[in-house]
């Protein structure tokens, strides 16, 4: 076996670069999977497919007769495998579910190390590049494209001061946020509004969080954007 036959090594450098350079933009904005973990997962799919491209190599003493080789089993193996490391990276956190564009990545990475492993380099070259402008676009798509934002927002006032929910509410309106729904707590002289709300738009926190400061009768606030 010639261990550095281009058969072997350029699917493996292939897979290598594909998890860096997607791994990389992982890790450059704190994702739960990132550097290593995009290169593990590429390159595991690359050996996997080779393994199994190649399956004729390991199965020397086996009547050619009797060798069915189907690449595509491994390759349904590796995707569906994936999906155990993807849910892994998923939580929830709130209102937010965070890790989903984290586990789409591990998915394509995964699919990209499987297409450098069978060969297909035009295909995983084309796929990476797309997948790397994808990934670097979000600043872009997200000032172009319309989009609506949800936080949750939670006031506490002196009870005292008998503040209802239709002006906590007049509050949000003024703000540009509309309330989606609102709940109230009350704790012995504390009464507590939350509420989730959407906006059009980057929400404006600060104009928000000016208010509640600068309004002597809320006892304390916190404000939290759905990711």
């Amino acid at each position: 076996m010639e261990w550095f036959a281009p058969d072997y090594v350029w699917p493996i450098v292939g897979s290598i670069t594909a998890g860096a350079l997607i791994g990389f933009e992982r890790q450059y904005r704190g994702a739960p999977a990132g550097f290593r973990t995009h290169i593990l997962v590429a390159l595991a799919s690359g050996l996997l497919m080779l393994a199994a491209v190649h399956q004729i190599r390991w199965l020397s003493d086996t009547p050619l007769e009797i060798i069915r080789i189907d690449p595509v089993r491994m390759a349904h193996g590796i995707l569906t495998g994936i999906g155990f490391l993807g849910a892994g990276v998923i939580f929830r956190e709130g209102f937010s579910v965070r890790g989903l564009t984290t586990a789409a990545s591990l998915w394509i990475t995964s699919a990209l190390g499987t297409l450098y492993g069978i060969g297909f380099y035009g295909l995983a070259i084309g796929g990476t590049v797309a997948t790397i402008a994808v990934l670097g676009a979000v600043t872009l798509t997200e000032s172009l494209l319309p989009q609506r934002a949800y936080l949750d927002i939670r006031a506490r006032y002196r009870r005292s001061e008998r503040v209802t929910e239709a002006e906590f509410r007049e509050i949000l309106l003024q703000h540009g946020l509309k309330a989606l729904s609102v709940s109230t707590s009350i704790d012995d002289d504390i009464i507590a509004f939350e509420a989730t709300c959407q906006c059009h738009g980057a929400p404006k926190t600060e104009a928000l969080t000016n208010a509640f400061a600068d309004n002597q009768v809320v006892q304390g606030f916190s404000i939290s954007r759905h990711v």
